[in-house]
């Protein structure tokens, strides 16, 4: 893609390029920042270490696998953390909802990040985006045969489909994006329909899916965009991602469905100036350069460099529904996908 399409993205760069300056000119500050991440440390280790470098604070990355919430409850003013930095936009609703944030005023986190990418109260900002696409046989699925989301409920689909299991997060997202879109009612029969198409009970993670497409045991899968990128670059995935291709489906009435990675201050922050100045490196164009290039996701930021292979999966239009709107049906998508049985 060359570059998601949204109205807030026409902005200027010259608030961020000058804080981004201010910070690798200004004398070293010595003090740690401690961010608590569902997302594996390996994969934002190198961001980190770029703005360690521009600025000497050195970044403590504590891996929180379960339970963010509660610990940060439990911990209350004496939680070390500064920072939260989640991969869902609903986890990411749910820790601003459990009071255990706090707002941030900050010139460079407005011009960089969109109004529909971050909370209205700027409570939460958006790092990343990635696409839930559909990874396709390149043998056994027609050009154009792939087209929009309710489309996966069609009988047609029968004993073609792959999916993870339906309660993970990230195909709640998209059931709860398309609750959005037609109401409960409707979304439940979606979620009858692909249950009815499965070719297998659902299991294993994005990648598993797409071995499946290789191995002949469906034709069609729903995956998070960068995952190619990652299987790109494994010697025995490869042969599973080279059989495949991407394609963006959308909603009837709007675009392609994306979800969020993103980052919060946390309520207690016992370093906040500098925990603010990570935040703002992390939208600055060399940390969204990074980000793009390691993790293969789309940047917040306009005009960032996308890695070469992102780029090479072509342009798509997101969906304009609000995050926050797809935030709050979760509970109502996780009740309807155990109503339906979907992994059973």
């Amino acid at each position: 893609m060359g570059r998601i399409e949204t109205p807030e993205r026409d902005m200027t760069f010259r608030t961020i390029l000058l804080a981004t300056a201010a910070c690798a000119t200004a004398a070293p500050v010595l003090a740690d920042v401690t961010v608590y991440t569902t997302r594996q440390p390996a994969l934002i280790e190198p961001v980190m270490a770029g703005f360690t470098e521009a600025t000497g604070i050195s970044v403590d990355l504590q891996f929180v696998e379960d339970g963010l919430v509660e610990r940060l409850k439990t911990e209350g003013a004496r939680s070390p953390a500064d920072l939260v930095m989640d991969v869902d936009i609903a986890n990411l609703a749910r820790v601003v909802e459990a009071g255990v944030t706090q707002s941030v005023e900050s010139d460079v986190l407005e011009a960089a990040v969109p109004a529909a990418l971050r909370g209205a109260n700027n409570d939460w900002f958006a790092l990343t985006e990635r696409a839930r696409i559909v990874y396709a046989s390149r043998d056994r699925v027609e050009t154009g045969e792939v087209t929009t989301y309710e489309d996966l409920a069609d009988p047609k689909w029968e004993g073609r489909i792959c999916t993870r299991s339906g309660l993970h997060n990230y195909n709640l997202a998209l059931m709860s994006a398309i609750i959005g879109h037609h109401g409960e009612e409707a979304a439940r029969d979606w979620a009858a329909g692909v249950k009815s198409n499965l070719a297998r009970k659902p299991e294993g993670n994005d990648r598993a899916q797409v071995k499946a497409i290789w191995a002949g045991q469906c034709d069609i899968s729903l995956g998070n965009t960068y995952y190619m990128g990652l299987m790109l670059q494994n010697e025995e995935q490869k042969e599973w991602a080279d059989s495949v291709e991407i394609v963006f489906p959308t909603f009837e009435d709007g675009g392609t469905h994306i979800n969020v990675s993103g980052m919060a201050l946390t309520q207690s922050a016992p370093n906040k100036d500098e925990a603010i100045q990570l935040m703002e490196y992390l939208v600055s164009p060399s940390a969204q350069a990074i980000y793009a290039e390691v993790n293969n996701e789309y940047p917040v930021l306009q005009g960032a460099a996308l890695s070469e292979v992102v780029a090479s999966w072509g342009d798509f239009t997101a969906d304009d529904i609000d995050l926050t709107t797809v935030a709050g049906h979760r509970a109502t998508a996780l009740r309807i996908m155990e109503e339906v049985d979907f992994d059973g």
